[in-house]
Formats: structure tokens, sequence, C-alpha cells
């Protein structure tokens, strides 16, 4: 169907990747005819479709189109020498969809073969998939997951402040900063402002200095709102069950606060052995969050 120059490669594949199976359309090289297979996501299918096209092939070096450039099938295809991994742009794989594929009629050609053809036709334009070493690729995504949790953080706080508002707000201000330790602490032990106003003076200020408060000021500042605030509500329709949920929130901010640390140590770790020029280009837009 497309006359191209197939020396380098002595097979060009169509990969569409999805969450339960991958549709492959194959062409050999200086052929015309392709060749359709569905495969399903599991490890041990995949190996075994390799492994055949491998040794039909020779090991000769094989050329594979895909929308992907990480994820799971990206790197159970990367373990295998003589596989070249092309990544096409959603965004031109949509235009030439669109351009193609106009009627959505059943014998249109699929996304694979749509693959394919840009792979035929483009190659000149397409880079291939050149893997970073190991370190680089497991800081990628150590960054890649804190950013996830940095969300997560970010959502359950602001979960937990409206939750607050319904029937507690004053810890809102004694506390400016929810996503520390100290403000997870404070609410477990003195879930409610009756709580804390029936605490002892000097338990609330040993419990400060636990948390490395040192501020004195601040200490009497904060012990002194607590004594005269007065309780938004009393009634224990409202109280109760946002105090129950409030708590929940707390232990899930606390597992993600843990979590991030944890990776904080492991991103901190790794970056100490690349050069920062290096550490920039693998992991663009990679600023502080």
């Amino acid at each position: 169907m497309t006359n191209v120059t197939t020396q380098e490669f002595a097979a060009f594949i169509g990969l569409d990747w999805a969450d339960a199976q991958h549709d492959v359309c194959l062409q050999v090289a200086g052929s015309d005819k392709r060749e359709g297979k569905t495969l399903a996501h599991q490890p041990e299918v995949i190996e075994a479709w390799v492994t055949d096209v491998r040794q039909r092939f020779e090991g000769q070096p094989i050329a594979i189109a895909l929308e992907l450039n990480k994820g799971p099938l990206v790197e159970a295809l990367r373990k295998y020498d003589g596989l070249v991994l092309f990544h096409i742009n959603p965004l031109m794989l949509a235009r030439y969809r669109q351009a193609f594929t106009p009627s959505r009629a059943k014998d249109d050609p699929t996304d694979a073969e749509l693959q394919l053809e840009l792979l035929l036709r483009h190659r000149d334009k397409l880079k291939p998939l050149m893997p970073q070493s190991p370190e680089m690729r497991a800081l990628a995504q150590l960054v890649e997951h804190r950013r996830r949790l940095v969300g997560d953080r970010v959502r359950i706080t602001h979960r937990l402040t409206r939750t607050l508002k319904m029937y507690f707000p004053h810890v809102l201000q004694w506390f400016p900063h929810k996503d520390t330790m100290l403000f997870c602490d404070f609410l477990s032990q003195w879930p409610t402002l009756k709580a804390a106003q029936l605490a002892r003076r000097r338990t609330l200020e040993r419990f400060f200095h636990q948390h490395h408060v040192r501020d004195e000021q601040r200490i009497h500042a904060c012990l002194a709102a607590i004594k005269s605030a007065v309780p938004l509500t009393t009634d224990e329709g409202v109280m109760m069950p946002n105090a129950l949920m409030a708590q929940a929130l707390i232990t899930q901010l606390r597992v993600c606060l843990a979590a991030i640390e944890r990776f904080d140590h492991a991103i901190a770790e790794r970056a100490q052995r690349h050069p920062d020029d290096a550490l920039f280009e693998a992991l663009p837009g990679a600023g502080p969050v």
C-alpha cells in the first residue's frame, strides 16, 4: 500500500494500547500485505507474541509505532533487543484519524493501522524512544508520583477545612498550616472546642513543646484564644458526624504527609547522584511543588 524504503527494519508494526487488550497491525518490509492481531494485556501473552515475532524475523530490527511514550506496555517492550519503539503524538494520530476515517464505518482503518501508516509514511519525522538509565527513570517516576501525592494532600486539606468550618472553625485560625503533623496531632487529641477548653494549660504547653514550637508568645496567644473561644454550635446532630469525618480525613492526611516525606528522601538521595543538567533534562517541568 505504501512504497517506502524498508532496509533498516524487517517489519513495521502499529500497536494500539488499551487497558484490557492491544490491537496489532504488522507489515513485512517490502510487502503491502498487513496482518492484524489482538493481544490480551497479560505479560505472558505479550512475551509469547514478541518471542514469535523475533523468531519469525530472525532477530532483525523491528519498528513499532505506539501512542505511548511511557507506561506498562512501553516498559514491557523495552526489555527486548531489536524492537525500536516510535512514539506517535496523540494529536497527530487524532488528525490522521479524522482525515481518513470520516465515515466511522466498521471497515474504517483501526488505530493500529493508522499508526502503522504514520510510521511508514512519516518515519523521518518520528523519533525512536531512547530509554534513559534505570536510575533516571526511577527518579522521573518518583517526582511524578510525588506530584500526585501533593495533589491528594491539597484535596484532603480542602475537605478537612470545609468539615471543620461546620463545627470547629477556631482551629483553622489557631493553625494556619493544615498540612502538618502539628495540626493533625492537635485535632486527634482535641477534636472539638469543648475538648480543647477542658485541657489543662500545662498539658497544652507540653503539647506545643513536644512539637518543637518554641515561640512562647505564640503559645500563650493560642492558649488564650482557646480559653476565650465561643462555640459555633452545640448541636450534636452537627458536631458528632463532622467530628467523625474530620478524624477520618486526618487519618488520610497523616498517611499522605508521611508518604510525601518518604518520596522527598528518595528523590533527594537519587538527585545527588546526577549533575543538575542531567536532572533538568530528565525531569522537564519538575519544579518545586
